[in-house]
C-alpha cells in the first residue's frame, strides 16, 4: 500500500528545545550554519506525520544523514524527561516555562538507527557535525532522511553547512563539573573501586573531557559536599591511611597513583583536590578511613573539630607526603585544593583558622573555593575565589584576579544557568560573559549526583531530575547513567560544549585582531553592555555573532 500520510520535519538550531505537545516553528538560521573544523556543530530536527492509511498507532522508521560529511554526523534522539521542580519559588521572565512537566534533555541513540513517529505530535532528534581538524571544508550539503524499515523513502529535509577552512584553536578557560564517583557506584551497585567501578568512572570521565572539562574533583577522601551534618556517602578515599602501633600514620597512594594516570589519559589537564574540611563552614574534617590494628576504622568524621586536635596533627603528617607524591607524579603545578564550599560571613573564623592550619604544607599551590563574598575571600586570603555570577560586581570592581565564575541552584534570577526550565542561549551567553570578564575557569558542582540533598537517599535520574525535589531540573547532572556503566548525555551538556567552543573562538579572534576589538564587536549592536545580569537573550543575536566570529577567523 502506498504510504500517503503527511510528512513534516522542520529544521532549527541547536539552541531549540521541542517539548511534548509543542508545534515548533521552523528555525530562520538552519539556512546559515557555519562551523570550524575541529569542533563539534549541532542542529536539531523536528518531525511529524498525519493522516493516511487510516492508521492511527505509532510506526517506526530509520532515519540517517545524507552527507559527503555523513562519517562524521551522529543523530540522537531528544527525549522529555520529568521535572517535578523545574525552577525555584524565584522566577524572571527568561524562562521557557515554569510548571512541572515533562521537559526535552535526554539525548539517547536509536536502536538500529529506528525512531518512531507518532502522528500528530512532534518529537525530535539531535544532530552532531564533527569535523575533525583535517576534515573536509567548503559548504557541504547535509540531508536528514527518514526511510521505512523496508527501505522505502518517506520523506527528507536538506540543508547546508559551512565549514571554514580555519581551525578552532585550543581550551584555555578551566572548567570543572563536580565528579561523583561514589554516585556512580551506587547507581551501577558495583563496589568502589572494583575494576568494573574504575571502567566506569574512565568512561564518564572521558565524556566531560570530551565536551570542554579539563579538571577533575579528586576524591582523595570522600568528598565533604552535600552531606547532611553527622550523616555520610558512600565512602570512596583515593587514599589509604594506616594508624601504627607507636603512634604516627602510614598513607598509601597506589589508587591516587591509578587515579591520575587514568584522568591524564582521559583528557584532563588539571585536578582538584577534595576539600579538606566540611562544607558551608569547615567545622569538621571530612570523613576518613583508616586501618587500625587490622580493622577499618572511621578515623575522623563529625566529631571531630577542624583545628586544634587530631586532625590538626594528622594533616601534619598527611599534606607533606601528599604534596611529595604530586611532585612525583609530575603533576603538582597542575593541582589544586579546597579548604570548605561556600564559605558565608559567619563562617569566616571557622574557615581562616582551617586554611591556617595547613597553609604551611600549601605555600606552592592554589587554594580556591567557591565564595560570594569578598570580605571572606580577602580576610579568608582565599588565592582563587570561585565567585557566584549574580554576586559578581564587588569582585570585578575591586579588580580580583585571578577570578573563576560558578552558578547553582541559587542562581535562578537574571543570570545565566542551566536549568531545563531555562533557553538555551541563557546557558550558551556564559561564554561571552565569562571571555569579556577574563575568568580563568568555571565551575559547577553537579556533573554527575545523583543523590537527594545531604545524601539522604540514593536516586534514579532518569525518574527523578531535581534531586527529588530539592533543586531545579538541570541542577543536579549533566549526564544520565547509561546502559554498560556509559553516559547519556543531554541537550544542556551538548550545549555548554558548544559555550566553550565559542570561547575559544572568541579567544582565537582576540589573538588576531585583539581582545578589545572582540568585545567590541559583541557589543556594538546593544544598546548597553554584556554584564553577568544583562545580556542579549536571543537565539539569532548568539548564532549570528558566532558565524561573524567565524567568518573573521577564516579571513587571510
Amino acid at each position: 500500500m502506498k504510504d500517503n500520510r503527511e510528512y513534516q520535519i522542520k529544521l532549527m538550531s541547536a539552541l531549540a528545545k521541542v517539548f511534548p505537545g509543542q508545534e515548533p516553528e521552523e528555525d530562520p538560521c538552519c539556512t546559515g550554519f557555519t562551523m570550524l573544523r575541529g569542533e563539534t556543530f549541532s542542529f536539531v530536527a523536528a518531525y511529524t506525520c498525519g493522516g493516511g492509511n487510516g492508521g492511527r498507532g505509532n510506526f517506526d522508521a530509520v532515519v540517517r544523514v545524507e552527507s559527503p560529511a555523513a562519517e562524521y554526523c551522529r543523530i540522537r534522539e531528544i527525549i522529555p524527561v520529568p521535572s517535578l521542580r523545574p525552577v525555584n519559588s524565584c522566577t524572571d521572565s527568561n524562562y521557557l516555562r515554569t510548571q512541572p512537566g515533562m521537559y526535552p534533555d535526554l539525548l539517547t541513540e536509536p536502536a538500529g538507527g529506528r525512531i518512531t513517529f507518532t502522528p500528530g505530535q512532534f518529537k525530535s532528534l539531535w544532530i552532531d557535525v564533527e569535523i575533525p581538524e583535517n576534515g573536509p571544508h567548503g559548504e557541504i550539503p547535509v540531508a536528514v532522511v527518514f526511510a521505512s524499515p523496508e527501505g522505502e523513502e518517506l520523506c527528507r529535509r536538506e540543508t547546508s553547512i559551512q565549514v571554514y577552512r580555519t581551525v578552532l584553536g585550543p581550551q584555555r578557560l578551566l572548567r570543572t563539573e563536580w565528579f561523583h564517583g561514589d554516585c556512580l557506584a551506587d547507581y551501577y551497585q558495583v563496589p568502589v573501586f572494583s575494576e568494573e567501578h574504575w571502567r566506569i568512572m574512565e568512561n564518564f570521565i572521558s565524556a566531560a573531557a570530551a565536551r570542554g572539562c579539563n579538571m577533575i574533583l579528586t576524591p582523595q577522601f570522600t568528598p565533604p559536599l552535600d552531606t547532611a551534618p553527622g550523616g555520610e556517602r558512600t565512602t570512596i578515599q583515593l587514599v589509604g591511611v594506616k594508624v601504627l602501633p607507636g603512634g604516627g600514620y602510614e598513607f598509601d597512594f597506589a589508587r591516587l597513583e591509578r587515579w591520575a594516570a587514568m584522568c591524564l589519559s582521559c583528557g584532563m589537564t588539571c585536578f582538584e583536590m577534595s576539600h579538606l574540611f566540611t562544607q558551608w563552614g569547615a567545622g569538621h574534617p571530612p570523613k576518613i578511613m583508616a586501618e587500625e590494628n587490622g580493622k577499618e576504622i572511621k578515623l575522623f568524621g563529625w566529631d571531630d573539630p577542624a583545628v586544634g586536635g587530631r586532625y590538626t596533627t594528622f594533616l601534619e603528617a598527611y599534606l607533606p607526603r601528599l604534596t611529595e607524591k604530586l611532585r612525583e607524579l609530575g603533576i603538582a603545578g597542575i593541582t589544586r585544593f579546597h579548604i570548605s564550599d561556600e564559605p558565608e560571613p559567619q563562617h569566616l573564623l571557622s574557615y581562616k583558622q582551617a586554611r591556617e592550619s595547613v597553609a604551611p604544607y600549601l605555600k606552592d599551590f592554589v587554594i580556591m573555593d567557591a565564595i560570594s563574598s569578598l570580605a571572606v575571600c580577602r580576610e579568608g586570603e582565599i588565592d582563587c575565589p570561585v565567585c557566584s555570577n549574580d554576586h559578581m560586581e564587588p569582585f570585578l570592581e575591586a579588580g580580583v584576579t585571578p577570578l573563576w565564575s560558578y552558578y547553582c541552584t541559587a542562581q535562578d534570577y537574571l543570570v545565566s544557568n542551566r536549568f531545563m526550565a531555562m533557553p538555551s542561549a541563557r546557558c550558551r551567553i556564559y561564554g561571552a560573559q565569562v571571555f569579556k570578564y577574563g575568568m580563568e575557569g568555571i565551575l559547577h558542582w553537579g556533573y554527575n549526583f545523583y543523590n537527594s540533598q545531604y545524601s539522604l537517599k540514593t536516586l534514579d535520574p532518569y525518574r527523578s531530575t531535581d534531586a527529588d525535589g530539592a533543586f531545579p531540573s538541570g541542577d543536579s547532572f549533566l549526564v544520565y547513567p547509561g546502559a554498560d556503566g556509559k553516559p547519556e548525555e543531554s541537550i544542556r551538556m551538548m550545549v555548554l560544549c558548544h559555550t566553550m567552543q565559542d570561547v575559544r573562538a572568541m579567544e582565537q579572534l582576540a589573538d588576531k585582531k585583539g581582545r578589545e576589538y572582540v568585545v567590541n564587536m559583541l557589543e556594538e549592536d546593544l544598546g548597553e553592555p554584556i554584564t553577568f545580569k544583562r545580556y542579549p537573550k536571543s537565539d539569532y543575536w548568539i548564532l549570528q555573532m558566532r558565524n561573524r566570529i567565524n567568518r573573521e577567523l577564516d579571513e587571510d
